[in-house]
């Protein structure tokens, strides 16, 4: 149980440091990335609500069964990731504009497999491991909700604004202009980074900040391909707006 609940989210913390080289030159390919040499390829919706919905079942399940005192911070924390997760896997891919859009099998597979850890570690530390210390009012706590409940707003109302480019039985790109749009080509892969960092300072333990720098490690490198992107694909894309964090990247 020691080797668990210790070695490993500080294993995960260090191989998302590693892995930020190999995903600024490597870009997963899937969503406007998508390429046909990466094998066989499902559903972009199905393949989507496939890889989310682990971290809602594994997460839920080693949570329920962990025989740690559940205070109202850690019942807290259960009901953001429920809520984040329900969205992402079940609610979000019905209002993509994905119909006929593919994803290769080996994407979804490998997230599938980190979902599964992932969800594994954050459940466990809460069910299991997490001292009756995890107070609700502690003020750490009260910015890190503020934080999560922040950045969640700001990733919903990012990709509501990406949808509404699109008119019914569209399937193409546009350049987004307005609200945060101006400032950074992926204003809801911040809000995700922002959710996450909230989550570990609410959760203060190191399967949390392990999933927080793995979230930025991961959708850092992936909004610097967007930006790319974008402006290889619109020569009028706006100069002065940034990657993923106003003014700076």
């Amino acid at each position: 149980m020691n080797f668990i609940s210790i070695r490993w989210p500080g294993d995960g913390f260090f191989f998302a440091l590693a892995l930020i080289p190999i995903q600024i030159k490597i870009t997963a390919p899937y969503g406007r990335h998508t390429r046909s040499n990466w094998g066989l390829m499902i559903s972009n919706r199905l393949g989507w609500t496939l890889m989310e919905v682990v971290s809602l079942i594994v997460f839920a399940f080693f949570f329920l069964r962990g025989d740690a005192e559940k205070t109202t911070g850690s019942w807290i924390l259960f009901a953001l990731w429920v809520a984040h997760y329900i969205h992402r896997s079940l609610i979000f891919p019905l209002r993509t504009h994905t119909r006929g859009k593919k994803i290769p099998l080996f994407i979804v597979f490998s997230a599938v497999f980190f979902n599964t850890i992932n969800g594994f570690m954050n459940g466990f530390y809460l069910g299991e491991l997490q001292p009756p210390t995890l107070f609700a009012d502690h003020p750490r706590f009260i910015v890190g909700l503020v934080l999560f409940l922040l950045g969640a707003a700001l990733n919903l109302y990012s990709d509501t604004l990406l949808l509404r480019l699109r008119k019914p039985g569209e399937t193409g790109y546009k350049i987004p202009r307005n609200h945060v749009f101006r400032w950074v080509s992926c204003p809801n892969h911040l809000g995700e980074i922002i959710e996450w960092t909230g989550f570990a300072l609410m959760a203060w333990n190191l399967a949390a900040l392990s999933f927080a720098v793995w979230t930025a490690a991961n959708l850092i490198p992936r909004a610097l391909s967007h930006h790319r992107w974008y402006k290889a694909q619109f020569p009028d894309y706006p100069k002065e707006r940034k990657a993923v964090i106003p003014f700076v990247l």
